[in-house]
């Protein structure tokens, strides 16, 4: 009987050793995961950041400088000089002497502007559609959004300059806008962050007599504003951006966006680096503020779409 009660105390014992075998185990991992880093593996992830920041911040600071220095500073001196001798605002407002540069800005503020609100409007509905909706064919929907991404915008522009001909629009900001307007990108990025929200908050919607619009104007569009500002933020890029399609579109003077009244700066006889750094910080000042205006929503929204809950 002794014998028999030393063997189920044993029995009992047993899995309570291995448990603290585990836990020991587990106790050991943890220890090991949260060692500390040694000096050279820290100096030298330090090192990869600045390098890349380098490579990547470099040639904008470079600009900055040279749009910065006077007609008698070397430009070109070996070693180069980054900090100008004397800083001056004056290759500013010779770009405004040698092209209509607010106007230009003011063209590409007004095609920027139209084409955040088409994509934002336009993908947020269709990516509502693609996935909350329930009707068939919504699957091909999709793979017809997929497949329009593969599509190189070189393979279609003759068609798109056709088409905007054929309805009138040729040298005008509508005929820039009109093919821009919609991104299949965008469509699937509301579409993958709508299709994260969960269906009970939308079930609880319907039950109380929410209609479709109701849902999406209430529950599912305010739940995407990281996303949103995403595709806020794409939409302008390319817009602003955009050179190709508004040189083959535009041809009046007058309409010119600021990526084609820029390079207007390029003489044919004589090319003055300092106008042309000049005006390329006036074209990319707008994307640094815009984006210092929507990181926080820029950083939730890449994550709201990217795994689906």
């Amino acid at each position: 009987m002794n014998r028999q009660g030393e063997l189920m105390n044993g029995h009992r014992d047993g899995p309570e050793r291995e448990n603290g075998g585990g836990n020991s185990r587990r106790g050991r991992g943890n220890r090991e995961s949260g060692r500390r880093m040694p000096g050279w593996e820290i100096a030298l992830r330090y090192v990869l950041l600045l390098a890349v920041l380098a490579l990547t911040v470099g040639p904008f600071l470079w600009q900055l400088s040279t749009s910065l220095k006077g007609p008698h500073e070397d430009i070109f001196s070996s070693p180069p000089a980054f900090l100008p001798e004397q800083p001056t605002f004056a290759n500013y407002s010779r770009v405004a002497e040698t092209i209509p540069v607010w106007d230009y800005a003011l063209n590409s503020l007004t095609v920027a502007v139209a084409n955040v609100v088409t994509n934002c409007a336009g993908a947020a509905l269709a990516g509502y559609a693609l996935a909350r909706l329930r009707y068939r064919g919504r699957r091909a929907a999709t793979v017809a959004f997929v497949l329009a991404m593969l599509v190189p915008v070189e393979g279609i522009i003759i068609a798109q300059f056709t088409t905007m001909r054929e309805l009138g629009l040729n040298n005008t900001l509508v005929g820039v806008v009109l093919p821009l307007s919609v991104s299949a990108l965008n469509v699937l990025l509301m579409r993958n962050a709508f299709l994260n929200l969960p269906y009970e908050v939308e079930e609880a919607a319907f039950v109380d007599g929410a209609n479709v619009w109701q849902r999406f104007a209430r529950i599912a569009l305010p739940s995407v504003k990281g996303t949103l500002a995403v595709v806020a933020i794409f939409a302008f890029m390319g817009a602003w951006d955009d050179f190709l399609w508004p040189l083959i579109v535009l041809s009046d003077p007058q309409n010119f966006t600021l990526t084609i009244g820029l390079n207007y700066l390029h003489g044919t006889f004589a090319n003055d680096e300092r106008l042309v750094a000049a005006g390329t910080i006036i074209a990319v000042l707008p994307l640094i503020v815009l984006f210092a205006c929507l990181q926080r929503y820029f950083f939730r929204g890449v994550g709201e779409g990217a795994v689906k809950g």
